[in-house]
């Protein structure tokens, strides 16, 4: 069995230092200029994160030789580039892209822009006949590769693709999958929560306490359920590991880098600046504009989503942002 992790960053590399054990060969692919020497030649990197690779995994920016023969790929690039990475992936085999017994399986959280499209439907307009899995949870990467244990959604389409990645994926004691068939809810859960990570973070950075960050999550939690069961995802699952177990995990922890964003915001910080400073993709950022286009279109109220939108993109202070959120017309829950 091979696996292959197409993305070298921080979720890429967790992934394969964690995985290895399961597949007799593991390929790491990414663009020449992400690769590192000293990841090509010690299989080691110190930034963004500490991790050592077993010796046994290939490092690569050919992209032709990385999936050749993979049973499963993983996906795990940040969403502005997995449709440039999927037109590259329908190239191969003289044009007729994976083979028909690959499986892709998408770790990404986000939605692209402008086409406000999930990544499984990007993946399929690029690569029509591939098989497609969705992996998402509450997956911080640094309490990954710390030991501790975590469980995640694999969601597709066609279970016995589903269940076949469990099987797969799953490390005894450490990394534990459930299979979801609701594609729709698994990928929204997992990318909407990570707006309200950004306000989880910003209202932390202002001391507003946890009265404050229970009323914002429960919130937020409302927002995600009402835009995603509008495009057509159960509302079971978004109470579930991609949901709520996501939402909760980052939300509550300074590991997650929307969280991180979110406290450099509220402490006056501008965009630009923090991206600079964190060195990684926080989805989040992106994905507050996405959720405001979608909301509009489907005629939803998102004032969580909204305020984090103005204090990302705007010039508005923290505590405008806050007068905003707490002095809205009263309603009903």
């Amino acid at each position: 069995m091979k696996l292959t992790v197409l993305g070298a960053g921080c979720w890429g590399l967790t992934l394969t230092w964690l995985l290895s054990n399961n597949f007799e060969k593991v390929t790491v692919w990414g663009r020449h200029v992400d690769i590192p020497e000293e990841l090509k030649t010690k299989k080691s990197v110190k930034k963004p994160i500490e991790i050592q690779l077993q010796e046994k995994v290939e490092v690569t920016s050919d992209l032709e030789s990385a999936v050749s023969d993979a049973d499963i790929i993983l996906l795990v690039v940040a969403t502005s580039g997995i449709r440039d990475v999927c037109k590259n992936l329908a190239k191969l085999n003289n044009g007729t892209g994976l083979k028909k017994n690959q499986i892709l399986v998408n770790t990404s959280k986000g939605l692209e822009l402008p086409s406000l499209m999930r990544m499984s439907e990007v993946m399929k307009e690029e690569l029509p006949n591939a098989n497609i899995a969705i992996l998402s949870g509450p997956t911080l990467a640094k309490e990954v590769l710390a030991g501790c244990p975590t469980a995640a959604s694999v969601a597709c389409e066609d279970m016995e693709i589903a269940k076949f990645v469990q099987e797969k994926l799953t490390v005894p004691s450490k990394f534990r999958l459930y299979t979801n068939d609701d594609v729709i809810g698994v990928e929204l859960g997992g990318s909407l929560k990570n707006v309200i990570a950004i306000a989880s973070g910003f209202a932390g950075a202002l001391n507003l306490g946890d009265n404050c960050k229970g009323a914002l999550l429960t919130r937020g939690m409302a927002e995600i359920v009402r835009i995603s069961t509008a495009l057509g995802a159960k509302p079971a699952t978004l109470y579930g590991l991609s949901g709520m177990g996501d939402l909760i995990a980052t939300c509550s922890s300074p590991l997650s880098r929307n969280y991180t964003v979110g406290a450099m915001i509220g402490r006056g910080k501008k965009i630009d600046d923090i991206l600079s400073e964190l060195g990684s993709v926080a989805e989040g950022v992106k994905t507050s504009k996405a959720v405001c286009e979608l909301a509009k279109k489907l005629n939803i109220e998102v004032p969580v989503s909204a305020a984090i939108y103005e204090a990302v993109y705007t010039e508005i202070t923290p505590q405008e942002v806050l007068n905003k959120l707490m002095n809205r017309k009263l309603k009903q829950e």
